[in-house]
């Protein structure tokens, strides 16, 4: 079993893949944390940088045993066996119209599916309105997706993947359109359709809308958590590296939190945070202890740079600034009574992105 600690720098410094051969389950491009291949440590699956180029300095590297397991080393030095997650049944299948359920919502950890329901982005295309870490089309021109998920297409993947494979929990994310619900009213048409189809734990991701009423809207479709993420914490990152994202101000997702929070109560409103855009720790520990003291999850997560976007040189995240973090976190959150376990949908539930669960 590895340590909490050791997990986190694996999350930091990636792994170096020895057998290009066997990737089995993995991801590239997309929205979200991305370029990561899941591995499980025991009773916890964790996705790890497998993909880009930092990781050809990690110390860590893995190499293939068997279809399903894998060995881990450090420095050459063994640390233990890993499982591989296998390939989901439901990619086999396809629409009537012929579009494979891969291309409609993928697998994420072990049992978690997850969709972008719009692939692009209104900030996307320019880079004066882009965050440069993002690389939500990147998946689209490679043909590995499409543009616009139907809400009968969606419900209809995770009817398949909770029979097939024994899904959890569904996450469904989207580019910015241009309307003031930041992407509400296509999620929660997308949540009704599903809950219509099979009853699972359902969480949507939306910039915060202009109008408070969304919330109310999406909890009456079917929508059991929130997130809304704010990825950098300081203006000062914000406005150099997610410059569309930055004229919503802080002030707006907070009073956005507070009153998500009187939807779906505390724990079931969450943000992502990037560790290592810039932001400094003592910064990330205060907002993210703001966050917590309002019933808001804060899930810290390691920044891995992606191919294809402006950032996909930046270094990774330092694993002991995180541990640190985290070490800080995990008992403010446990305080407040919204450890992740508790959840009832989403990333912070999940928690293969990040080892913060583990801190709780």
């Amino acid at each position: 079993m590895l340590s909490k600690e050791k997990i986190t720098a694996l999350q930091a410094q990636g792994l170096r893949w020895v057998d290009d051969s066997s990737m089995g389950l993995n991801r590239r491009g997309g929205a979200g944390p991305t370029d990561h291949k899941a591995l499980s440590f025991d009773k916890q699956t964790s996705m790890i940088p497998v993909f880009n180029e930092q990781v050809e300095d990690s110390p860590f590297s893995a190499q293939v045993v068997t279809d399903n397991t894998a060995a881990l080393y450090e420095k050459g030095t063994f640390l233990t066996e890993v499982s591989l997650p296998a390939r989901p049944k439901f990619y086999d299948l396809k629409t009537q119209e012929g579009i494979p359920y891969s291309h409609i919502a993928t697998l994420h950890s072990k049992d978690v599916l997850a969709t972008t329901v719009l692939q692009t982005c209104v900030r996307y295309r320019s880079r004066e309105t882009s965050c440069q870490f993002c690389a939500i089309e990147e998946s689209l021109k490679n043909g590995s997706t499409i543009a616009r998920k139907d809400p009968e297409q969606i419900a209809e993947v995770t009817k398949a993947a909770v029979e097939l494979d024994g899904v959890s929990q569904l996450i469904m994310t989207t580019g910015t359109p241009k309307t003031s619900d930041r992407g509400a009213e296509i999620l929660a048409r997308c949540a009704k359709a599903v809950k219509r189809q099979v009853n699972i734990p359902i969480q949507a991701q939306c910039e915060p809308p202009a109008e408070d009423y969304w919330f109310t809207r999406l909890k009456n479709a079917g929508v059991d958590a929130l997130g809304m993420h704010l990825e950098a914490v300081s203006d000062r990152v914000r406005k150099a590296i997610m410059p569309g994202k930055a004229s919503v101000p802080l002030t707006r997702y907070f009073s956005a939190y507070k009153k998500a929070v009187e939807v779906f109560g505390a724990g079931n409103v969450s943000t992502y945070i990037l560790a290592g855009l810039g932001d400094t720790e003592e910064e990330i520990i205060t907002i993210s202890q703001a966050l917590i003291d309002i019933g808001v999850y804060p899930f810290v997560v390691p920044f891995v740079p992606v191919a294809g976007t402006p950032l996909e040189n930046h270094p990774m995240p330092n694993p002991e600034m995180l541990t640190r973090i985290f070490s800080r976190l995990g008992p403010a959150i446990k305080a407040r009574g919204i450890q992740s376990d508790t959840l009832k949908a989403g990333c912070a539930k999940c928690g293969a992105c990040s080892a913060l669960k583990s801190y709780e």
